[in-house]
């Protein structure tokens, strides 16, 4: 049996994803399938760096050495192909918190900020919440798959745009965005002076005959007016850890965010973060490999379901992520009646595609990182809410 397959408890433990049900949904007896993490254990070395440096028994201030810095350098150079510089690197607790220090540091009140919709929820919030403008240049949507609408993207741009907001792999859609369509979008940004904080926390979750292409890798011109941001939140199931890292080429960009972090004062990740994020990037590979093909054949298993059981329903087919983008609209329901439905006849708790803007109307994300006898049963509920 995979290990993939062990179905861990994780009720009372904190997690947002199953204690929390109550709290966001108004129910408690749902299956969770909704939030971002994987119910899978990490790697086994990640766990055993933990337990070492938990055996230490104390905690005081830590900070963030070259051998934190080498690994990332070494994962993204031997994965990515992307060589990068350790006073490039800077680090938060997270990629949305990176988002909001980077808003702050390079933006002002009023400032326009260009997202592409349907996308990742808290590119709105951060924007709206720091008292920016936001810009919405939607992503088409035809037969089943997304493309850039670049006459649209460069009509936001010259609104008066200063920072564009970019998710790939994409979250929601799975898309992964090819190098063409990075080069233009990059090439368009350079054109109208726009910087580009490129979200690049799924870069790692890459299903086969697709590649993640890091969009500061592409030429110094577009590196030096981006921030990339990663982490092994979303690769290794370490959310919990709060650990993540910018990359920015261009020192004047790196020396605004680092004066923002002065007035927050953050100076330093959490002891286990670090020590996590570390032992994911030296140790993490093979892992890695493994749930990829665990997830890519969830993934089958999902879309021969939905085939078979749900013919009022189109999969966005991923390119990466385990997050599933489904089309409902073909059943003709409200986005209140697909809520009501999930929930109270199929007990399942899913993403709401309104959550991601204009264009996320009649869609629901599911969660596919968990051992397929969670799956099936995720998906009997779906047929269960959603089947004719």
């Amino acid at each position: 049996m995979s290990k993939f397959e062990e179905i861990i408890d994780r009720k009372g433990s904190s997690s947002v994803k199953w204690d929390l049900t109550k709290t966001v949904f108004g129910k408690e007896d749902v299956l969770p399938m909704w939030v971002a993490d994987m119910d899978f254990l990490p790697p086994q070395n990640v766990l055993e760096a933990l337990e070492t440096r938990l055996k230490h028994g104390i905690f005081g201030y830590t900070f963030v050495g070259d051998k934190t810095a080498t690994s990332i350098k070494d994962w993204l150079q031997k994965r990515h192909g992307w060589q990068i510089e350790t006073s490039w690197l800077q680090y938060s607790p997270g990629v949305v918190p990176a988002i909001s220090t980077i808003i702050q540091a390079l933006t002002i009140p009023g400032d326009k900020v260009l997202v592409q919709s349907p996308v990742y929820t808290p590119f709105f919030n951060l924007v709206e919440d720091n008292g920016r403008e936001i810009v919405n240049a939607q992503l088409d949507y035809h037969d089943g798959s997304y493309s850039i609408d670049y006459q649209a993207f460069e009509e936001s741009l010259q609104t008066g745009v200063k920072l564009f907001l970019l998710c790939n792999p994409h979250n929601p859609s799975g898309r992964v965005w090819k190098k063409e369509e990075l080069t233009k979008m990059a090439e368009l940004c350079h054109k109208h002076d726009v910087v580009i904080v490129s979200d690049e926390i799924h870069s790692d979750l890459v299903y086969k005959s697709h590649s993640h292409i890091p969009l500061a890798s592409l030429h110094e011109t577009y590196r030096d007016r981006t921030i990339t941001c990663i982490a092994p939140s979303k690769t290794f199931n370490l959310a919990g850890l709060q650990a993540s890292a910018m990359i920015t080429s261009n020192p004047d960009i790196r020396e605004k965010i680092a004066s923002v972090h002065k007035k927050q004062g953050f100076f330093t990740l959490n002891t286990f973060g670090i020590i996590g994020m570390e032992a994911a990037y030296r140790h993490g590979e093979q892992w890695l490999e493994e749930i990829l093909e665990y997830l890519q054949e969830n993934v089958k298993v999902t879309a021969a379901f939905i085939e078979e059981h749900l013919p009022g329903l189109k999969l966005v087919n991923p390119e990466g992520t385990y997050l599933l983008w489904i089309d409902c609209t073909n059943l003709n329901l409200s986005d209140e009646e697909l809520k009501s439905r999930l929930l109270d006849q199929g007990k399942l708790a899913l993403e709401p595609g309104t959550k991601y803007g204009p264009g996320g109307e009649g869609f629901v994300r599911m969660n596919i990182a968990c051992p397929r006898e969670t799956l099936m049963d995720g998906l009997e509920r779906l047929k269960v809410a959603l089947g004719s």
